[in-house]
């Protein structure tokens, strides 16, 4: 059994900067599971473009308010606490944090090594694995 607080994550290596916001991961691949949980805090006012080559991605909005717009078609969604998206295909997408942080739990699978964060510049989740 694995019992893990927010506040034992909070400035460890699990508490981590990603660009536009911080993912605190409460489960990663080390924890022997074969996914990560993560408590994903996307700063006010930002925008990220997004994609995850190697993992699927389901999100629960819990505060704030965003959106998410597929890169491709440009579909938009509004979210709001109470919604999920799935990135089921892996789909490129904008995160998009309106007036105010939007913060997510997130579950990603397979399990995350942990140090990722985000190369903005390119979409790709990368590793210093």
């Amino acid at each position: 059994m694995i019992i893990r607080k927010l506040e034992s994550i909070e400035g460890t290596r699990r508490d981590v900067a990603w660009g536009n916001g911080r993912s605190r991961r409460f489960l990663v691949k080390a924890d022997g599971v074969p996914y990560s949980l993560t408590d994903t805090i996307v700063k006010a006012g930002t925008s990220s473009l997004l994609q995850y080559r190697h993992h699927v991605e389901t999100c629960y909005c819990i505060a704030g308010k965003g959106r998410i717009r597929n890169d491709i078609t440009g579909e938009e969604h509004a979210i709001v606490p109470g919604t999920m998206y799935a990135l089921d295909k892996n789909d490129a997408h904008h995160l998009i944090a309106d007036e105010e942080d939007l913060r997510l739990v997130c579950i990603f699978f397979p399990a995350l090594n942990g140090d990722e964060v985000h190369d903005l510049a390119s979409k790709e989740l990368s590793s210093t694995y």
